[in-house]
């Protein structure tokens, strides 16, 4: 495991100077413009300068993978182009149409790498509400090209390191910290199913920490296949490590994306010789759909704590989000408000228009996008997430996240079948993961 998993240090360095900007198609040449000046007569505005850019559309790219046998997210570019039409009806931004490009990253690192090199032929100012595990097979072409990634969904850890990464929640990191830190309270020995891949090696050490800083032994960390059909084994070598005859009842953490419902399925059979065993997970990996499909009140997960980074989906501050599906997405049942890649969509394009108003008349390009992001603008999502401003490096660079803004965490419980807040507020989890070991 430890030959898969980067060094802190390897994070780090991603950090160092190394934004290479392109040449953005269509800019004038040092002969063009000379020709220009010679016959100015029929020239007109050469392409590419700030006077020619003003009343185009500002094109952007959202990725997610559709259709495959593992995690997919195809509510996400859905509800972008979705967001397109909307803004566009309200007469875009700063009176400039936005345009989405949309492409499915297919959960592979062929599909990932050929969505970013489409980002840079097709001139994309950023990629805006993401989702991939590739974070290696994307992030170079866009750091290469100078492309802003804006609030993708926090999977990888390389999305808190690259200079050109801006995330709006604290992704893996948080949820797994909080959920840490909350079942220290009330579990007994836990147990962790997460995907045998280089992401989810990282998840083991992000849960350690919320434990430990309740004073909870570490967790029993078990590993399965990304795309398995079935988890009969894994979820009894999970059930047989957390019910030990412990004074408190063990619990079961399920991370595997997409596939926990299928996890749950396994599990739900297996657990009849355990049923003082309970389960806890992450925002992403439940839902309220997922609850309602595997028996509400009388399903696996009635009691389990539910970490996420926003306000619960009933919660007043989404209302704006949901205008947006009623008026332009009625019936799209492929967007769900009580989804998290789509409601961290939402709040990325919120971020990328606020740095486009930000420039008022200027240029939008990639790079006055990032420099507005660098340059300390501070941007408000309704009260979903604290304001958001993006460092160098922020506190959370000592334990290698330095581009990880926002570690607040929420506390959600399945109660009578549904979702709902276990507690009011965030919680702020920067101290828990200062504290982690996570080398």
């Amino acid at each position: 495991m430890t030959g898969r998993r980067r060094t802190q240090g390897t994070l780090l360095s991603r950090l160092l100077p190394r934004r290479t900007r392109r040449t953005r198609a269509g800019a004038p040449t040092a002969v063009a413009v000379a020709a220009c000046a010679t016959l100015v007569v029929g020239c007109g505005i050469v392409p590419g300068t700030a006077e020619g850019s003003g009343d185009g559309p500002i094109t952007v790219m959202t990725w997610a993978p559709e259709g495959t046998n593992s995690t997919n997210k195809a509510g996400m570019p859905a509800f972008a182009q979705a967001y397109a039409r909307w803004v566009n009806a309200q007469g875009g931004i700063n009176g400039r149409r936005l345009s989405v490009l949309t492409c499915n990253e297919k959960n592979d690192t062929v599909g990932v790498a050929r969505c970013a090199r489409r980002a840079v032929e097709e001139d994309a100012v950023a990629v805006v509400g993401s989702y991939s595990v590739h974070a290696d097979s994307f992030l170079p072409t866009l750091e290469g090209a100078g492309i802003p990634y804006i609030g993708g969904y926090g999977i990888t850890n390389d999305e808190f390191t690259s200079p050109l990464s801006y995330p709006v929640n604290g992704g893996q990191p948080v949820l797994l910290a909080g959920l840490g830190r909350t079942l220290a309270d009330t579990c007994g020995p836990v147990a962790l199913v997460r995907p045998d891949t280089i992401a989810g090696d990282q998840l083991p050490p992000l849960l350690d920490s919320g434990l430990a800083a309740g004073g909870h032994a570490p967790t029993g960390d078990l590993r399965a296949p990304e795309d398995a059909t079935a988890y009969g084994g894994e979820a009894r070598q999970a059930l047989q490590r957390t019910a030990t005859g412990a004074a408190e009842p063990g619990c079961v953490v399920p991370a595997l994306g997409d596939r926990t419902s299928t996890f749950m399925d396994s599990f739900r059979r297996a657990r009849s010789d355990f049923p003082e065993v309970r389960t806890a997970t992450v925002l992403g990996s439940v839902d309220q759909s997922v609850l309602d499909t595997s028996g509400g009140a009388s399903g696996p997960y009635e009691g389990a704590y539910v970490t996420g980074w926003y306000p619960a989906a009933g919660d007043a501050r989404w209302k704006p989000m949901k205008k947006v599906i009623e008026e332009e997405a009625f019936g799209d049942n492929r967007i769900d408000a009580a989804d998290a890649g789509v409601q961290t969509t939402w709040i990325a394009y919120t971020v990328f228009r606020q740095v486009v108003e930000s420039l008022g008349d200027g240029e939008v390009t990639a790079d006055t996008v990032s420099g507005a992001l660098d340059g300390g603008l501070k941007v408000t999502t309704g009260g979903l997430t604290p304001t958001l401003r993006w460092k160098f490096q922020d506190r959370l660079a000592a334990v290698g996240f330095p581009r990880l803004v926002n570690a607040n965490a929420t506390l959600q419980v399945v109660r009578d079948g549904r979702l709902v807040s276990a507690r009011d507020g965030f919680t702020d989890v920067t101290g828990t993961l200062l504290e982690a070991d996570l080398a």
